[in-house]
């Protein structure tokens, strides 16, 4: 039955947070710092007041709620995931574990659990980078990896700045620093996240039990040449920005290929600027997103891009340009909780296997400075980032239960 009372909550809680989308008939479009994120703040803040949480919202955007314990001095436990979307994305991705923690919390609430250290259940602010083509802005932000500089450094695809952004809705980005908890006070971070990959769902597993995530290095890359007439300019007098770029993508996913390891990497845009049918491209921008749990992997493709490039310009006769847009390399998790975490599974039958995440998520930032566990629940057929993304309710009620097994044991700690 608690199973049962906690998947029906879980249900009602999304089903409600479906509806602050941009594109509600086309996924969930929930970026960052827009008019949909609000709302889905303001409903998130309601369900913690319900719960009896003190809810604050800090200066780069997160949303929390805390849950004081009995000794304010010792560090607190802090579990969520992330409000915002992808364009076109899942109705799961990243707001299912906010729901989740919140069930935790609940959780805790009913069973009238006298707990020393403060539960900390957090939203956060742009995970997934899309708007600004960064990523883990907020998580980053409460480790102090995030000030005013950064916000003005970074704009999405119509110009405007993490910091105009900001301020239109209604945050100070001078103040971005004022988000950062000191040091010594968050103790412990868990994240429960849809898998986002097919392995749980082809193998009937409930819960995946995440061992490390990749890391990740994404990059923007101009390609520049010289206009000219399609028709009229012999090809070895043309400055063809296309024609080398296209010579340089065609090789990266070959190279992640070579590792042969789980190494991936992605151009997921390319754009050319004022192109047309009948013109010499001047211009070629395209993106580079290179993962792998082996950061010298990662180093290598990024420095093969690097020396294609300088080459086929050279040959080509034009120039380019790389801006930097995420370096975070790999992370382990805690061993001691992912083994609290699969005696839960044992002890409530949860069928389980421990697993690594391909996927970055705020764990990852986290992850690099405190203990840091995630809990995977199965994606049907493996799709995430699209309108067809589905978990079901009851697998992400199971992994509420197993966090707040963890939870409850840590505020006591």
């Amino acid at each position: 039955m608690e199973i049962e009372m906690i998947t029906g909550r879980i249900a009602q809680n999304l089903e409600h947070l479906k509806r602050y989308t941009s594109t509600p008939d086309a996924g969930c479009t929930r970026l960052p710092f827009t008019k949909e994120t609000r709302e889905a703040v303001d409903y998130l803040r309601k369900e913690m007041e319900e719960i009896g949480l003190e809810v604050k919202e800090d200066a780069a955007g997160n949303v929390y709620g805390i849950l004081r314990g009995t000794d304010p001095t010792l560090p607190c436990v802090m579990t969520g995931s992330h409000i915002d979307s992808v364009l076109h994305g899942g109705n799961y991705d990243g707001i299912g574990g906010v729901v989740c923690s919140l069930e935790v919390a609940r959780q805790i609430v009913e069973m009238g659990l006298e707990h020393k250290r403060d539960l900390v259940v957090i939203g956060f602010m742009d995970e997934e980078g899309m708007r600004f083509g960064t990523g883990y802005f907020g998580s980053g932000a409460i480790l102090g990896h995030r000030n005013a500089e950064y916000t003005r450094q970074f704009s999405d695809i119509n110009g405007v700045t993490i910091a105009e952004a900001m301020r239109e809705y209604g945050l100070d980005p001078d103040k971005v620093e004022d988000a950062a908890w000191p040091e010594g006070s968050i103790g412990n971070f868990v994240e429960a996240h849809i898998e986002q990959g097919p392995v749980l769902d082809q193998k009937n597993i409930e819960i995946g039990l995440v061992t490390g995530i990749v890391g990740i290095q994404r990059y923007m890359v101009k390609v520049y040449g010289r206009a000219d007439h399609a028709g009229t300019t012999p090809m070895d007098m043309r400055l063809d920005a296309a024609d080398t770029a296209a010579k340089i993508i065609s090789k990266i996913a070959d190279w992640a290929r070579e590792k042969a390891d789980g190494t991936v990497a992605t151009v997921g845009l390319i754009k050319v600027p004022n192109g047309g049918m009948n013109i010499v491209a001047e211009e070629v921008e395209f993106t580079v997103d290179i993962r792998s749990m082996n950061n010298d992997n990662i180093n290598d493709i990024a420095n093969r891009i690097k020396a294609a490039l300088e080459r086929e310009c050279k040959i080509m006769g034009g120039s380019f340009k790389i801006d930097t847009k995420l370096v975070i390399t790999p992370v382990e998790l805690s061993r001691s909780m992912l083994d609290k975490l699969e005696t839960s599974c044992k002890t409530h039958g949860f069928s389980y296997m421990r697993m690594p995440s391909g996927a970055g998520h705020d764990s990852l930032e986290i992850g690099q400075q405190l203990p840091t566990v995630m809990v995977f629940v199965p994606s049907k057929d493996g799709r995430s980032h699209t309108p067809v993304e589905f978990s079901r309710y009851s697998d992400l009620a199971k992994a509420s239960v197993l966090m707040t097994d963890l939870i409850a044991d840590l505020l006591n700690k």
